[in-house]
C-alpha cells in the first residue's frame, strides 16, 4: 500500500472530498476534449486483475441472507474472494478476506457470535508473494464494505493509501464499532493515509476511467463496488455483498441484517444499471460459480 499513484498529491481529505478524483485526472466515463490536431489514440493502460481465495464460509442455513424467509433451511458455501488489481500507476487490493491467522486452524473456526464454519486455505501473505509482492508494495487499499470477511486482513496495509467512503469509514469508527471483535481487524487503518469520497460521486482510483469505485449503500452505510476495464476481456463489476446468493440477484434478496432495506433495493438498480450500460460482467462476490469461473491465481485476469 505504498504513495505513489495519481492520488499521491491528493491525499489531503478536503481536496479529495470536493472532487473525487486525483489531480490532473478526469472522472470515470468522461474524456478530455478532442485535440483538432487528431493525435493517435492512447493504447489502453496494461492491467490486469488478480482473484484469490481469502476465505470459505460455510453455513447450515441461509435464512439470514433472505428476509421474506425463501431461504430457510438452504445450505451454502459462500467463496469470499480477495481482488488485487495490477495498474500501471500502482496496485489496488479490493477487499482482504478473512484473518489469516484462521490459516493456521485446519479445522477451521465457528465464532460463537455467527452461525458460519470459516477456513482459510492459505493466508493472503502467502499468496501475494507468489507473484511477488509482499503487503508493503501495495500501494492503494480499498473494501467494498467494513465486515469481517472483507476486512480480516486490513492492517497489514496500513501503510498503504486507502480509500473510503465517508459514511463507511465513520461507521468503521464508530463507538458501537469500536466495541466489536472485528475492530481489531482494521484498528490500525485509523492512522492510515486515507482518501475519503464524500457525497454520492463516483470515484476514478487512477484518474484514467479504468477502475473506479461506485457508491452502492445498503447493506452497509457506505457499501461500494468496483469497476474494472481490462483491455482484453472488458469491464468486470465486483459487487462485494450485493448479492450473496445465486438467488438473490433475480429475486432481489435483501438481507434481514442490512443496514437499509429502501437503499439497498435502490443499490441494486444503480449496479444494475451500471452493468448494463458499460457492458460489464458482474461477479457476485461470495457466489462460488462466479469465483471458480475467475483464472486460477496466479492466473491473471487481463
Amino acid at each position: 500500500m505504498k504513495n505513489t499513484l495519481l492520488l499521491a498529491s491528493c491525499v489531503v481529505l478536503a481536496a479529495c472530498s470536493q472532487t473525487n478524483t486525483p489531480p490532473a485526472a478526469t472522472k470515470a466515463g468522461t474524456t478530455a476534449p478532442a485535440d483538432t490536431a487528431a493525435a493517435p489514440a492512447a493504447a489502453a493502460p496494461a492491467i490486469k486483475l488478480y482473484a484469490m481465495n481469502c476465505g470459505d464460509l460455510e453455513f447450515a442455513d441461509v435464512d439470514m441472507f433472505a428476509d421474506d424467509g425463501s431461504m430457510k433451511g438452504v445450505a451454502r458455501t459462500f467463496a469470499d474472494p480477495c481482488f488485487l488489481i495490477r495498474h500501471p500507476a500502482g496496485d489496488l487490493l479490493w477487499d482482504s478476506g478473512v484473518p489469516d491467522a484462521i490459516a493456521d486452524a485446519p479445522e477451521g473456526v465457528r465464532p460463537e457470535a455467527f452461525p458460519v464454519h470459516i477456513m482459510r486455505p492459505k493466508k493472503l501473505v502467502d499468496e501475494l508473494a507468489e507473484i511477488g509482492l509482499k503487503p508493503a508494495d501495495i500501494e492503494y487499499l480499498s473494501f467494498s464494505h467494513l465486515h469481517f470477511d472483507h476486512t480480516g486482513n486490513a492492517n497489514l496495509f496500513a501503510a498503504s493509501t486507502w480509500i473510503v467512503d465517508a459514511d463507511e469509514r465513520a461507521a468503521m469508527f464508530s463507538e458501537k464499532a469500536r466495541g466489536s471483535d472485528d475492530f481489531a481487524n482494521y484498528s490500525a487503518l485509523e492512522n492510515a493515509k486515507t482518501v475519503q469520497i464524500d457525497g454520492d460521486a463516483d470515484f476514478d482510483v487512477f484518474g484514467d476511467g479504468s477502475v473506479t469505485i461506485h457508491q452502492a449503500p445498503g447493506h452497509t452505510p457506505g457499501h461500494t463496488v468496483l469497476l474494472v476495464k481490462l483491455p482484453q476481456s472488458g469491464p468486470m463489476l465486483l459487487t462485494g455483498d450485493m448479492w450473496h446468493l445465486a438467488e438473490s440477484r433475480e429475486k432481489r434478496l435483501v438481507p434481514a441484517f442490512n443496514f437499509n432495506r429502501e437503499q439497498t433495493l435502490a443499490s441494486m438498480d444503480k449496479v444494475e444499471a451500471l452493468a448494463k450500460a458499460t457492458g460489464a460482467r458482474v461477479v457476485r462476490q461470495h457466489v462460488a460459480e462466479d469465483f471458480a469461473a475467475m483464472p486460477a491465481f496466479p492466473k491473471p485476469l487481463e
